[in-house]
């Protein structure tokens, strides 16, 4: 199996590549390899290699910067995206792609399914929410998989932020008030290779990690984590905030949890793991 895997040097991406199997031919493809952005680039990529399936691990993921690049942010999550779909449609291949929990609104208070009403806050959610309806409209063999709160050992994350700010400070402030589930992006990897495998029946899935906590509560996990293992010379003290109290350019979901059908390992462990 040939599998094109875009957005390659990214968290998802590279924890792709520590577990794709090995009878499997990936292509990884950034942004120097390819533009998703250009229809063009895309075409001839797709058409040259022509891979059995894509995986579009790409995005622009920040959330409050996207505010005021709201162009690149929807070249990056909504034209590349459709681009991608065209070109599968073309040329007969499975396409996957990534998206986000913020495409909700967070005022649920159960777990989002698949079938929720859509309601993104910011710019961000909404490039993300167009780049799900121009691929399912382009391309009827589209699997899209939300996530939420992505963390590995690679790349920028929340994990390694606390690390750093740990060692810098005596007293973090973090916000208490925005629920969700952390989601370790191995197992997001190993999940979308397994729908590979078995060959799923396209549409829309949530996957996230399978422990519901505010970004305080994961804060306190990984401190101690790191305490514990001697990552940290003493534990600084936690201070929780509302959202209102921490200053961002747009709110974000006050309740992301996603409904999801596939348990993944259990967080505490990925934490300890990815902060040895």
């Amino acid at each position: 199996m040939k599998v094109l895997l875009t957005g390659a040097n990214g968290q998802l991406g590279r924890c792709f590549q520590d577990i794709v199997p090995n009878e499997w031919q990936l292509i990884a493809a950034d942004h120097d390899v390819l533009d998703i952005t250009n229809t063009e680039h895309v075409e001839s990529f797709v058409k040259q290699y022509q891979p059995d399936v894509i995986v579009n691990a790409a995005a622009y993921t920040a959330v409050d910067k996207a505010e005021s690049e709201a162009v690149i942010a929807r070249k990056i999550n909504a034209q590349g995206p459709y681009n991608l779909a065209v070109a599968a449609n073309k040329n007969n291949a499975r396409f996957y792609h990534i998206s986000t929990d913020y495409v909700f609104d967070g005022e649920k208070t159960k777990p989002y399914l698949t079938t929720d009403q859509t309601n993104p806050l910011g710019v961000y959610g909404k490039t993300k929410l167009q780049g799900e309806q121009l691929c399912l409209k382009v391309n009827p063999n589209v699997t899209i998989i939300r996530t939420a709160w992505v963390f590995s050992q690679y790349g920028n994350n929340f994990v390694k932020t606390m690390l750093r700010l740990a060692k810098e400070r005596s007293e973090l402030k973090i916000v208490n008030d925005q629920i969700g589930c952390p989601t370790y992006a191995g197992d997001l990897a190993y999940c979308i290779i397994q729908l590979i495998k078995q060959n799923n029946i396209p549409g829309i899935y949530h996957y996230c990690g399978d422990e519901v906590m505010s970004w305080f509560d994961f804060a306190k996990l990984i401190i101690s984590k790191a305490y514990e293992l001697n990552m940290i010379p003493k534990l600084p003290k936690l201070s929780a905030l509302s959202s209102y109290e921490y200053p961002a350019l747009v709110k974000r979901p006050a309740y992301s949890v996603l409904d999801k059908k596939i348990s993944v390992t259990i967080i505490i462990y990925q934490v300890n793991w990815i902060i040895r």
